[in-house]
């Protein structure tokens, strides 16, 4: 096993499992519809499906087809499609499996998948999306109710539930670390427009929201009807700076080789290419110190990095060259990405969903 590589404890992601799948199950009015994002294998998805999932969540058409070829029957596309060669390879993969069901959140996309399944001669499932403040993809909030009114004229379109995904660090508005109170705020939210939804004669039967940070909070809601939490499998140093698991709870790292030392400076043979930037330390609220946890280290920084160099500083610890070392990454999701296998017991699992961008 040649460094940088990543190692999956079976039995920590085991138990991050079943402790989701029992915390979704102890409200039984949810539904646990996971995020494959996190770990991009249909063997996994099994498990989670095998502990009470319902289905799985999935970004990209590729995501889906890997799912699809791996067994899996029930898949939520979280991502609107526009193009009319995704819409026919969507609606394709549609066809075979038991469900399938698409999102929307412009008039325009909406208009486009309705053509190209009235084409098709079929008849799709939809969620609307909503905006609840991370102010990317979706409908806002308080015009839900006239956008969902807008779609009863597309034949070919059969609107059941709505979701969002509101990135589970802000309150009021503002980033916060209380996680809870966030879940909160964004289930209530979402289900009030749901209500307002049903008054006007849409039956939604599906309330989707929730993310592993916010997913205590989210369950507390009464109405609220599935959760898609995906970072749990794994959990990461986000997820530890928010209190949302300990050390003991992170089944992946990656494993590095001191390559260089120089004073109380090392240098790991992981940089930009074996580490995930896109969650930055020192940033409000995560508070994050440096780019990772350097497991049994817990003094040391990882610094910096640039492509192929990871720059680590040292306080008085005996670490030399050729040493191995575990770093539990900011962001194991895109961390993951980056690798073809992970280690499950020393044996190279395929990361078969990876690097799927369509």
């Amino acid at each position: 096993m040649e460094t940088p590589a990543v190692l999956i404890n079976q039995q920590v992601l085991e138990n991050n499992i079943l402790r989701m799948a029992e915390k979704v199950g102890e409200t039984k009015r949810v539904q646990l519809r996971p995020h494959i994002k996190t770990h991009k294998n249909p063997e996994i998805a099994k498990r989670q499906l095998d502990s009470g999932a319902v289905g799985i969540t999935v970004a990209k058409l590729g995501e889906a087809e890997v799912m699809i070829d791996g067994g899996i029957q029930d898949i939520f596309l979280a991502y609107p499609l526009v193009t009319t060669d995704k819409l026919n390879w969507g609606l394709s993969l549609a066809k075979t499996i038991d469900r399938f069901i698409f999102s929307v959140d412009t008039f325009e996309g909406a208009e486009r998948l309705n053509q190209v399944a009235e084409n098709r001669g079929m008849t799709v499932e939809i969620r609307l999306e909503i905006n609840t403040g991370l102010n990317r993809t979706g409908v806002e909030l308080e015009e839900g109710v006239t956008f969902a009114e807008s779609l009863r004229q597309f034949k070919q379109l059969k609107l059941t539930g709505i979701y969002t995904y509101r990135g589970s660090k802000l309150l009021d508005g503002e980033a916060t670390k209380d996680t809870y109170s966030a879940g909160i705020e964004e289930g209530t939210a979402m289900v009030g427009l749901a209500k307002d939804l049903r008054e006007v004669g849409i039956d939604i039967k599906d309330v989707s929201v929730g993310s592993s940070l916010s997913i205590d909070g989210v369950l507390a809601v009464e109405g609220v009807t599935e959760v898609r939490p995906g970072t749990y499998v794994f959990n990461d140093a986000m997820q530890m700076s928010y209190g949302v698991c300990s050390q003991v709870d992170c089944a992946a790292t990656v494993l590095v080789t001191v390559v260089s030392k120089h004073g109380k400076r090392i240098v790991i043979d992981g940089g930009s290419k074996a580490f995930a930037t896109d969650v930055q330390p020192t940033k409000v609220p995560t508070l994050i110190s440096g780019f990772g946890c350097v497991k049994g280290y817990p003094n040391v920084l990882f610094e910096r990095m640039n492509e192929e160099h990871g720059v680590l500083l040292l306080t008085d610890e005996e670490i030399q060259i050729g040493d191995t070392l575990e770093l539990i990454p900011n962001h194991i999701c895109s961390t993951i990405n980056l690798y073809d296998v992970y280690y499950v017991n020393q044996q190279a699992v395929a990361i078969a969903a990876r690097g799927k961008t369509q």
